[in-house]
């Protein structure tokens, strides 16, 4: 017996046991039945005591706040002079009040946990400053380079080749990569595995070839820092 426990529910405060008492019985938020509602939290309360835990005097102050509003709401009503006399203000209005701004409160809450469990599945990086490789030069218009454009046209002629584009496929380059590891001994940098043209073309096929090694589990890679070198592991 000395390993049995029993757990109770632990709520935020006052308003949050009164928000779980109404949600749990599906009572309407306007039309709080006092008695039943009283009551329960009594109960809870009672628990709390049971088990030694120490109760918040908020908690307390809530419970008073409900008895007093029970005892109001059964003593009679002093009778109407005239049709004309207005009710007297209901005696659950400020407590509904004050139960509707927390539900406001409770669900904008939700919300951004939500937000929060969203943002944590993204990752970010301060941005990198890259050093300028030669300075611009300053002074020009676009006129000059119209010009140095014609210059430049004018002096290569007519000349000219077709240039036919090369076709690389993803698989080639795997066969690539896995050729150029195996004569290196299983280890070799990215750059090493362009050996055809060196061409844009060949750059992106050999790393999109890289990420379906990848998944495949034939390779695996290794980066010590942005921008560093890439290094390629055979997995035999």
């Amino acid at each position: 017996m000395s390993d049995y426990k029993i757990k109770l529910e632990v709520f935020e405060g006052p308003l949050d046991l009164l928000m779980h008492l109404i949600e749990k019985h599906q009572i309407d938020i306007y039309d709080i039945p006092i008695a039943v509602i009283t009551e329960q939290y009594l109960g809870y309360i009672k628990q709390l005591e049971e088990f030694n835990v120490e109760i918040a005097s908020s908690f307390l102050v809530m419970a008073a706040t409900l008895l007093q509003i029970k005892s109001r709401m059964l003593l009679p009503k002093p009778a109407k002079a005239s049709e004309l006399v207005e009710e007297g203000e209901d005696p659950r209005q400020e407590l509904v009040d004050k139960l509707l701004e927390y539900r406001k409160f409770k669900q904008a809450a939700s919300l951004f946990e939500d937000l929060a469990r969203q943002r944590e599945l993204v990752f970010t990086r301060l941005p990198q400053q890259f050093p300028i490789a030669f300075s611009l030069p300053e002074g020009l218009h676009l006129d000059d380079l119209v010009r140095a454009f014609a210059a430049v046209w004018e002096s290569a002629g007519n000349d000219y080749a077709l240039v036919a584009r090369e076709e690389i496929s993803i698989q080639d380059k795997m066969y690539d990569i896995i050729h150029v590891l195996r004569q290196r001994g299983g280890r070799t940098e990215f750059s090493h595995t362009i050996i055809r043209s060196g061409t844009k073309n060949e750059v992106i096929a050999a790393f999109l070839a890289l990420l379906e090694l990848i998944r495949l589990n034939r390779v695996w890679i290794k980066q010590q820092a942005p921008f560093e070198p890439i290094y390629l592991m055979l997995r035999e």
